[in-house]
């Protein structure tokens, strides 16, 4: 058993993960604890701040009797890392108690406000400074929103007695009762308060959301020392915490994305591209969200990122609506049973279209029927739809940097179909790489927080870790794919 170990804690939507990392980046120990959220209204999505603590904690406590029935010894742990849930947030006064349960990202309750900032014409000067579309996802017109809605919220805040923290700012000063008030640029960049060219908070957004008073985190890289914590007891000694980030930009560090032009796909009910496109901010002129990849104290890199809405979501409607299938591990034989799609395309606009089309009005709908088509070419399209959504965002992601895909990562549920990531494979004309890691944000957040203490010696050393990948080549005649692609852009247009 190794000597040295990292502790990773990846604090997400529906459960905490923490995870032990030896010095090759393996899974010494796990623990997982699960998270309620609480529904109401039209659309409302919150948590209670005290659970998301204590749900780390118990599951700090599964880990680490799990480490021990190993062999393993607490004392051999190094320091730590947190992953989070990006956008959700939490509001609390000067003596540390929360104002209001936290508002998670799914939150709608400012769909008004967003509409009135459009209206105002300010799109464009948040954009221009955010990198960000406005829109109920990110956290500033959700705590716009409770500010006019909630007395207690605005008193606070005009008082200069309230602090907002993204999920890892509120475990940080949680977990160092109230000594430490950091966030890092990663977390920053999705509050819509945090300008990309300065790399700091902008008071002309914070007055345009009527937040001048309001107190902020201070900014620093994803690999940092912010604090020590003895985690309530649980680790007496105290474990450093030299690394704070948002998950999915923890994947992309996880899964590898260190140079200009790599880029990492997470295919889940939706799908998140997250691409590095280097030292240099650049904003995109297709609908995509400019923002910060992963950082150090050394270096910043900065990324573009497309949502596709319905990824796996798309197959989970085949099964349970139509029941073309008793699990979703049929597909995949079902998709090589035909030859091709027998010109059957599946536009999955279910909740509408995302990257790059932003099209929220549109509808789901399957062309190129025939009575020479069947079950099988149906679920052979829907499974088609997931590459091409992600060919278009790498396309237009392409088109607005200049910058060639190197490489494509990808984690998630999808990624056990190994139809869909040749063809992906294909489609793009490049490599595939499936590190087959279910906890891929856990793996860059212990990255991050190994190179801070000098657990890990740099970029160069994280790059031989985990190299047992499952690498797919482009296989097929690209005259037939790309005539395929072509009959899924008529299709969409």
């Amino acid at each position: 058993m190794s000597s040295k170990y990292i502790l990773a804690i990846d604090q997400g939507t529906s459960s905490t993960k923490t995870l032990l990392f030896d010095e090759n980046g393996k899974v010494a120990a796990k623990g997982s604890v699960p998270l309620k959220s609480i529904f109401y209204g039209e659309g409302f999505v919150e948590q209670v701040p005290g659970e998301i603590y204590q749900n780390v904690l118990d599951s700090l406590a599964l880990c680490l009797a799990d480490f021990k029935r190993g062999g393993g010894k607490p004392d051999d742990i190094q320091t730590c890392g947190i992953s989070n849930q990006r956008e959700t947030f939490v509001i609390w006064d000067d003596q540390g108690v929360p104002l209001h349960n936290a508002i998670v990202w799914q939150c709608k309750r400012s769909v008004d406000i967003c509409s009135k900032l459009s209206a105002d014409g300010l799109a464009e000067m948040i954009k221009s400074k955010t990198g960000l579309i406005i829109d109920p996802y990110f956290s500033g017109t959700k705590l716009a929103w409770l500010y006019q809605h909630d007395q207690k919220v605005r008193k606070a805040i005009d008082s200069g007695k309230a602090y907002f923290g993204t999920i890892d700012t509120w475990l940080l000063y949680k977990l160092t009762d109230g000594q430490s008030y950091f966030t890092d640029y990663t977390n920053a960049s999705r509050t819509l308060f945090f300008n990309l060219g300065t790399l700091n908070w902008d008071q002309e957004l914070l007055n345009t959301f009527g937040l001048s008073a309001l107190n902020l985190p201070t900014i620093k890289p994803s690999s940092f020392f912010f604090g020590t914590t003895d985690f309530n007891q649980l680790m007496p000694n105290g474990l450093s915490v030299t690394a704070m980030i948002g998950d999915s930009h923890a994947a992309a560090f996880g899964e590898g994305c260190f140079r200009t032009g790599t880029a990492k796909a997470t295919l889940g009910t939706g799908c998140s591209i997250l691409m590095n496109i280097g030292p240099e901010l650049q904003s995109s002129g297709s609908g995509m969200i400019s923002t910060i990849c992963w950082s150090t104290e050394d270096q910043i890199a900065y990324a573009l990122e497309g949502v596709i809405v319905s990824c796996g979501s798309t197959i989970e409607w085949l099964k349970n609506e139509l029941g073309l299938f008793s699990s979703s591990a049929e597909t995949e034989s079902m998709a090589r049973s035909v030859a091709d799609n027998n010109g059957v395309y599946f536009i999955p606009a279910f909740s509408g279209l995302g990257a790059p089309y932003w099209d929220m009005n549109r509808k789901a709908e399957i062309s190129g029927l025939s009575f020479g088509a069947n079950k099988n070419h149906i679920v052979r399209a829907a499974l088609e739809s997931v590459p091409y959504q992600i060919k278009d965002v790498v396309a237009a992601m392409e088109k607005d940097t200049g910058i060639a895909l190197a490489g494509l990562m990808v984690n998630g549920g999808m990624t056990s179909n190994s139809f869909v990531l040749q063809f992906l494979a294909d489609l793009l004309d490049k490599t595939v790489t499936n590190m087959g890691m279910p906890d891929v944000s856990a793996l860059g957040t212990a990255y991050l927080a190994g190179l801070k203490t000098g657990f890990f010696t740099g970029i160069a050393q994280l790059e031989t870790l985990n190299s047992d990948k499952t690498t797919l080549q482009p296989a097929v005649d690209k005259i037939m794919i790309n005539q395929a692609y072509n009959g899924w852009k008529n299709a969409i247009t």
